[in-house]
């Protein structure tokens, strides 16, 4: 069975102009006044962490709870479609697509380093660089980019995507994830503006962190190899660069587009992965990435709560808490983009392909990069970690030093730079494509958002991060990231309550459904009742 051709659809004029306004609502202030902004962010973080902090530990361990049990119960078997029709993608394809987009160039600003941060400031009072703050250090990366993470995506793409496809509901937005509870006041009316609303909030926030803390990293990997002065306009420059690049690739459309791209920049990940484990210390990132696998397995449930941390709760609030927080704001664009994209798949195949091939993916990273940095640190003597606390260095030029030991040095800058600029695109690429659809009108499963739509967003989107840069550049680094995360805590805290409501809102539905497809019960006739 062959798709009709796919038809361009106009926009909802209600709907785009809500989020341009919200756009507009998050720019002017900081633009204006960005140093009361950047104290009003700062004053925020501690505050909504210190608050609902808890909560957020506790929603994600129950979304991950719930997949698992859909996976092994007979609603996993749900397929997202009718029989007939087919899956859109190949699995390659459709796994480098919603991975690519789920991670961004976030994934390679931290994977190299994160687990230093762990290890000179370590969680549950433990000795700074001791032997036990190792085994944390090391394990924590994976525990925050792995299944608990991923649920938060997983759980909003099942969500949307059923009551699209199998519910045959023509509105595709995020409103539709409440459609088991809410019926058609989540389609149209004021509910579904609200829902419109956070999803935009959510979405700016999320993609504002994700290329505000990637484009100094690919500004500086640049500027490395080039000899060129890093500073606020090379960022803004490179800023752009990423936004023509993922403009071109939603103007092809999703298929060419976005498609290609994601094969591309999966592909070239893994050639450097591959190279890092060959030329470097092969035998250590072995061991120490089945040693903390096994470490973080061991006390997944330790990590979920925050159990031990009650005297020194500031680790949870600051990484755990920020985490979460951080793969909520993006949890109903990926939940769109992931159900866009896996029509004819069924729900088991959508929780294993997220949780297993996404938390892997992510952990691949951490455990190859991240112990190739370790062994330069503990072993080799290299100093790494001097690098990254002194004032003349940073996160970015430790980064780059440590690339700067692997074999043919300025080959692999100019592809981990390249890499970036990938991940940023396939990132912001779905990103414009999907708020496309959201502010379009009414359309079927094969139609396409206008491409001026499309490429509105993608430099839309692109103003945000710009705009914190510049507050980075005028009122300093720490107040520039802080003030970043600030806005994805606040952004995430509605996703929160919303995806309670979401996973509810699918039980419920999958329930109803089943009951109602079951063949009723032959009453039983006792002996003599025939008579």
């Amino acid at each position: 069975m062959t798709d009709p051709p796919s038809r361009i659809v106009g926009i909802s004029k209600s709907r785009f102009l809500t989020c341009f306004t919200l756009l507009l609502a998050l720019l002017v202030p900081m633009l204006i006044f960005p140093a009361i902004v950047s104290r009003l962010l700062q004053g925020s973080y501690e505050l909504v962490s210190g608050t609902f902090g808890s909560l957020y530990l506790l929603s994600g361990l129950t979304t991950f709870a719930i997949l698992i049990w859909l996976t092994f119960s007979p609603h996993g078997k749900v397929r997202l479609g009718s029989v007939e029709e087919p899956t859109e993608f190949s699995t390659a394809s459709w796994i480098s697509m919603l991975f690519c987009a789920g991670i961004g160039a976030g994934l390679m600003r931290w994977a190299a380093l994160e687990w230093a941060y762990y290890y000179l400031d370590p969680p549950y009072g433990l000795v700074p660089k001791s032997a036990a703050a190792t085994d944390w250090a090391t394990s924590y990366p994976l525990f925050h980019w792995g299944p608990i993470a991923w649920s938060y995506y997983c759980l909003p793409a099942l969500a949307i995507a059923y009551p699209y496809y199998v519910k045959k509901i023509p509105v595709f937005s995020y409103g539709i994830s409440l459609y088991g509870l809410l019926g058609k006041r989540c389609l149209d009316g004021p509910l579904a503006r609200v829902f419109d609303v956070l999803f935009v909030i959510s979405l700016l926030g999320g993609a504002g962190y994700s290329l505000g803390i990637s484009v100094p990293l690919i500004s500086g990997a640049f500027c490395e190899l080039t000899g060129v002065q890093d500073g606020f306009a090379t960022r803004a420059v490179f800023a752009l660069v990423c936004v023509l690049i993922f403009s071109c690739s939603v103007f092809v459309g999703l298929s060419k587009g976005i498609r290609l791209l994601s094969e591309l920049n999966t592909y070239l990940a893994l050639v450097l992965l591959v190279f890092v484990f060959a030329v470097g210390p092969t035998l250590f990132i072995l061991e120490s990435s089945f040693g903390s696998f096994a470490f973080m397995c061991r006390n997944f449930l330790t990590m979920s709560t925050g159990i031990g941390s009650f005297n020194d709760s500031s680790f949870i609030e600051n990484w755990t808490v920020f985490y979460w927080a951080w793969w909520l704001a993006y949890a109903p664009f990926i939940g769109l983009f992931v159900a866009r994209i896996s029509r004819g798949r069924t729900l088991r195949e959508v929780i294993l392909a997220m949780l297993v091939f996404g938390s892997g993916g992510c952990m691949l990273f951490f455990q190859v990069l991240g112990n190739y940095a370790l062994h330069l640190e503990t072993v080799q003597e290299a100093d790494v970690l001097s690098m990254l606390t002194s004032e003349d260095g940073g996160h970015v030029t430790a980064t780059l030093a440590i690339l700067k030991t692997l074999p043919f040095p300025s080959i692999v800058i100019a592809i981990f730079c390249f890499i970036c600029i990938l991940f940023c695109a396939t990132t912001y690429d779905s990103a414009s494509y999907i708020i496309a659809s959201a502010v379009s009108l009414k359309h079927e499963k094969t139609d396409e958002p206008s491409k001026w739509n499309c490429v509105f967003w993608a430099f839309a989107l692109a103003a945000l991060p710009i705009s914190l840069m510049s507050i980075d550049e005028r009122q300093g680094t720490a107040d520039a990231e802080l003030g970043m995360k600030s806005i994805l805590l606040l952004t995430s805290l509605p996703i929160l309550f919303l995806t309670a409501f979401s996973a509810w809102s699918l039980i419920r539905q999958l329930r109803i459904d089943k009951k109602a497809s079951s063949p009723p019960c032959t009453p039983k006739i006792r002996l003599g009742e025939h008579e």
